[in-house]
């Protein structure tokens, strides 16, 4: 099948909306989607019932994944439960290594005098709440791209964000561009740190507007969120 839709739920975990394509999708089935891993504890049909089993063109929402799958990904369900792990592991160790190209750190309020200077990529992480999110925030940066500095959107994720993603940004010189989610109290000690921005918004077009206004050296934040404390 094919993942439509992926969240994390704060009670069921990961929950992936998939369409079967070919053959059934059974409960208890071991599955693989992306660099998810998991055995389908329980799916529901598009009406919220749990139902036991979905053929071709059924679409289902199921949860015991192990990590939010990204839209779009192929899924398939697997006898070997140890062997398809591995197979995640290697699409992630891929996937790591695809995206750690170190770059010069840019920060968004310096990136138009950088610019100036020869910076050609401005690397980003994109975090949202759900996939469909996601993939439409890393669509409309990806459209920023001009003749003077090329957006790369290097990695998206469904979820929080995590003292990983301050890392993985901190490794290849990225901004992280959060919307709808936000960051924990490591993430926010580790970006302080290690120097990294993080960015996070509620509106789709005040990313987009912040980020070409900042390739433009035109940025000039109207609102500052002071931390008071965390609960």
């Amino acid at each position: 099948g094919i993942v439509i839709e992926a969240k994390l739920d704060k009670g069921r975990g990961p929950v992936a909306t998939v369409l079967v394509q070919n053959g059934t999708l059974r409960a208890g089935d071991i599955v693989i989607a992306g660099t998810a891993v998991g055995r389908v504890r329980a799916m529901t049909d598009d009406k919220g019932r749990t139902i036991k089993s979905a053929g071709p063109s059924v679409p289902v929402e199921i949860i015991g994944l192990d990590d939010v799958p990204q839209a779009g990904d192929e899924l398939n369900a697997v006898e070997d439960e140890k062997m398809a792990r591995n197979l995640a592991e290697q699409r992630r160790e891929k996937q790591r290594q695809d995206i750690l190209n170190a770059n010069a750190r840019v920060n968004l309020d310096e990136l138009f005098s950088r610019i100036s200077e020869g910076v050609q990529t401005l690397n980003i992480i994109v975090k949202a709440d759900v996939a469909g999110s996601a993939e439409a925030v890393k669509a409309s940066l990806l459209k920023l791209s001009n003749e003077e500095v090329k957006v790369n959107v290097i990695h998206t994720a469904v979820g929080g964000i995590t003292e990983s993603d301050v890392m993985l940004a901190a490794a290849s010189g990225a901004i992280i561009v959060g919307f709808s989610v936000r960051p924990d109290k490591n993430a926010l000690d580790s970006a302080e740190r290690n120097n990294v921005d993080i960015r996070t918004h509620r509106i789709i077009y005040e990313i987009i507007d912040e980020v070409e206004a900042a390739m433009k050296g035109m940025l000039a934040p109207e609102f500052k969120e002071v931390l008071q404390g965390h609960a």
